[in-house]
């Protein structure tokens, strides 16, 4: 088997001082951009996230019109069994929206190469950071802010960790212009909303094993 060509990458501490360096995985940072296969994942998961509930009532829903009109014959008016039928005002809808599930799903492989197109544009446009670790004192919004600040974040970030961490996750969780994810939970849509992307040497690996073809 071939070997594996490796990107290099900086690792970077909290206060953004460089601890080293890392191989990042060709099989995910050489992948190309992939435009309409990264469209068409983020046109599932949006769909996914459609609620449904839309409804309109047909002719048997609507309340009333239980009594017919008038006689069926004799009056010289066209016949009408229900003041609820779809052709009078206040009448039922004929083939109306009702609730449904727009969600639906694309092959596996697909879904793991549009993630990995993601990535590897995140780390050519220079918008991806390594840190060695995410290490806060306490589940706080202001040592997350400071995080940022040592990191040189300025702008929307999705912050990738490994494994659930909770002082992490609480602390951004009042930024609106940060989002926490673990890896299993990284996802195309995400990656393309937020500008900056900061990456834990542990989620890399975990992330590895994840998305790698």
């Amino acid at each position: 088997m071939a070997e594996q060509r490796s990107l290099k990458a900086t690792v970077f501490s909290q206060t953004r001082a460089e601890v080293g360096t890392i191989d990042l995985p060709a099989t995910i940072f050489a992948e190309p951009l992939r435009r309409a296969l990264l469209a068409d994942v983020v046109r599932m998961q949006t769909a996914s996230r459609r609620a449904g509930t839309h409804a309109t009532k047909e002719k048997g829903e609507v309340r009333g019109g239980g009594k017919k009109p008038w006689k069926q014959k004799g009056t010289g008016r066209a016949r009408a069994g229900s003041i609820r039928s779809p052709l009078w005002p206040g009448g039922g809808t004929i083939f109306g929206p009702h609730p449904r599930d727009y969600g639906y799903t694309m092959p596996k492989q697909a879904r793991k190469t549009a993630l990995r197109s993601a990535l590897a544009q995140k780390h050519r446009e220079e918008r991806l950071t390594i840190v060695d670790r995410i290490e806060l004192p306490e589940p706080k919004t202001k040592h997350f802010v400071e995080l940022l600040r040592g990191l040189g974040v300025d702008d929307t970030v999705l912050v990738v960790i490994s494994e659930a961490d909770a002082k992490v996750e609480l602390a951004a969780r009042n930024l609106p212009r940060v989002k926490v994810l673990r890896v299993a939970g990284l996802n195309v849509y995400d990656l393309l909303r937020y500008h900056q992307l900061v990456l834990t040497k542990a989620a890399l690996e975990a992330l590895n094993e994840r998305v790698a073809a």
